[in-house]
């Protein structure tokens, strides 16, 4: 069994005008989770844009995934964070570290 990611857009930021566009869209808020059978894992980050002109979606008309596309072309490396959080998991599952009594201690 693999870890399953689930890919998410939990906000973007808007300039109310730019480049004689409205509502044009400069900060995306992303959300990467994980979960292998009960333990879950999780990164979140957000992504610059810079509208420059040319082809323009209207706010009211993008998409979660057109956005995502976005993020993962402009710095969002997507396999880096899912392996991260699928990292997060095993380490969760199999410590790398764990503290243990001192052996002295009564």
């Amino acid at each position: 069994m693999e870890t399953q990611f689930t890919w998410s857009i939990e906000q973007m930021q808007c300039a109310p005008q730019q480049d004689g566009e409205t509502d044009v869209v400069v900060v995306a808020c992303w959300r990467c989770n994980g979960v292998f059978a009960d333990t879950y894992g999780t990164a979140y980050g957000a992504c610059n844009f810079t509208y420059t002109g040319g082809a323009f979606t209207p706010y009211d008309q993008l998409t979660q995934d057109q956005v995502l596309g976005w993020c993962w072309s402009n710095g969002v490396d997507k396999d880096a964070v899912q392996l991260a959080v699928d990292q997060q998991i095993k380490d969760q599952i199999a410590p790398p570290i764990i503290v243990l009594p001192l052996p002295w201690a009564a």
